[in-house]
């Protein structure tokens, strides 16, 4: 079953920040959604999750229309990882996962229930930092905590809101081939909101752009991330290179030294 998104809309006063007629995303892989500043991103994605409520037009995940569908059957549906995660830092590694089971466990966890803890802490490389508070965690490690419990919830939808946040090279790199691991290797349908293009590019099947809250393309990331698809993005003539069999757009070339364009 696909996520459907059919003439939703949202506006603040007189501003549209989200408009979009009708996108369907099917069932496996990593779609990404990219876009300006402003585009509509984070704002799709909440709705879908709903943490937004829309003013017009409805989402349906697997079936359930997410406006109306019991709230105990939407959070075994979809899982969700905010922007801003506002679980208690003094909580262990252990305990927000054990967290991410209260929807199957009501929060008396079963031995299935702990089997899924540990596989998720296992996944995420998190076995010798599982008794350890979040405040104590590298911002990388503690965000692996976060989609590891996203993990436990076991769904087959997870929406992952900016995951990079804050994340250096390395802790991104890291961070966006475990994200990855969530398709591949627990078949889960991902769908993530993304700055990067290039990082978009390389982990997604699917790029979905937005830009002033309408999709303005959508497809495979080389049909998305080419020098025309920028510039309708971003009003920029950027070129894109190929590297090994992906797109990667080279915006450090567009000025020189000096800031003059090169």
């Amino acid at each position: 079953m696909s996520i459907e998104v059919r003439a939703v809309s949202k506006r603040y006063g007189d501003r549209v920040v989200l408009d979009v007629d009708e996108l369907t995303i099917e069932p496996g892989g990593v779609t990404a959604l990219i876009g300006p500043n402003g585009a509509g991103k984070s704002t799709l994605l909440s709705v879908a999750a709903r943490l937004l409520e829309p003013d017009t037009g409805t989402v349906r995940i697997a079936g359930l229309d997410v406006r109306s569908a019991p709230s105990a059957e939407i959070a075994r549906t979809v899982s969700v990882l905010r922007q801003d995660n506002r679980v208690a830092v003094r909580l262990t590694v252990r305990e927000l996962v054990e967290f991410g089971r209260f929807p199957h466990s009501g929060g008396k966890l079963s031995l299935a229930d702990r089997d899924v803890v540990e596989t998720s802490i296992e996944a995420f490389d998190l076995g010798d930092r599982q008794h350890q508070r979040l405040d104590e965690l590298s911002g990388g490690e503690r965000q692996r905590a976060f989609i590891a419990a996203v993990l436990a919830q076991s769904t087959d939808y997870v929406l992952l809101d900016e995951p990079l946040n804050n994340l250096d090279l390395q802790q991104a790199d890291r961070t966006t081939r475990q994200i990855r691991r969530l398709a591949d290797d627990f078949d889960k349908t991902v769908v993530i909101v993304l700055h990067d293009v290039n990082i978009a590019a390389h982990h997604a099947d699917r790029l979905v752009a937005l830009r002033d809250g309408r999709v303005a393309l959508d497809g495979p990331p080389d049909e998305v991330i080419t020098t025309d698809g920028l510039r309708v993005l971003y009003d920029l003539p950027l070129p894109v290179t190929v590297i090994d069999g992906r797109p990667v757009a080279l915006h450090f070339l567009r000025h020189g030294r000096n800031g003059a364009e090169s």
